[in-house]
């Protein structure tokens, strides 16, 4: 079993075929009768699981790597800032960017004009507001997170003091982010209760 599973690509794999098992289960029929429904139904699913994605290691930043760093002793933190921060920063702004892209699309395949949320038309306010936090905080990994990131990991060539403010500036944008999160969440989750 370890080795079945200690392999990540296995696993995703494996994730995948039972995924594949469900939709043919549960939706095989609604796959041939309406394509259309069926694959909004898919965006829908595969926006969630890139926004789990995204949200969870914003959650790993602000409640587990960000607390804990000052605490790692010297000789420990280039393991993290060499290793595990660029892999985390890489899944992290990317699943970002897939959210965007499929929330942007789930409108249209669930039959309605995505105008409509981004104009907060009668019915849409929640979505839309959900929406626009979500555009916020992805426009902030890309434009604030990940350039700050960049210097202060020592991707890019910078003195010690442009890594300590770019470190700051990074902990900042993620830490708004994190606020964010909260209302994004909670009114993309309620959007379907008819509030």
């Amino acid at each position: 079993m370890a080795t079945l599973l200690g392999n990540i690509n296995r696993a995703v794999l494996i994730g995948l075929a039972l995924m594949l098992a469900v939709i043919l289960g549960f939706h095989g029929a609604a796959i041939e009768a309406d394509t259309k429904v069926w694959a909004g139904w898919l965006i829908r699913a595969a926006h969630a699981w890139a926004g789990v994605l995204w949200i969870g290691l914003l959650y790993y930043f602000n409640f587990v790597q960000i607390p804990t760093m000052p605490r790692v002793p010297a000789e420990l933190k280039p393991a993290v800032s060499k290793y595990i921060a660029p892999e985390a920063l890489f899944w992290f702004r990317w699943s970002a960017l897939a959210t965007l892209i499929l929330g942007l699309g789930v409108p249209g395949l669930s039959g309605y004009p995505l105008g409509n949320p981004l104009t907060f038309q009668p019915g849409y306010a929640l979505i839309g507001t959900g929406m626009y936090l979500g555009i916020i905080m992805a426009a902030n990994v890309w434009m604030i997170i990940w350039p700050a990131q960049k210097i202060a990991l020592g991707i890019v060539d910078a003195d010690a003091d442009a890594k300590a403010a770019a470190a700051r500036k990074a902990m900042m944008g993620s830490r708004i982010n994190f606020i964010l999160s909260f209302p994004m969440l909670y009114c993309m989750v309620t959007q379907q209760s008819g509030l």
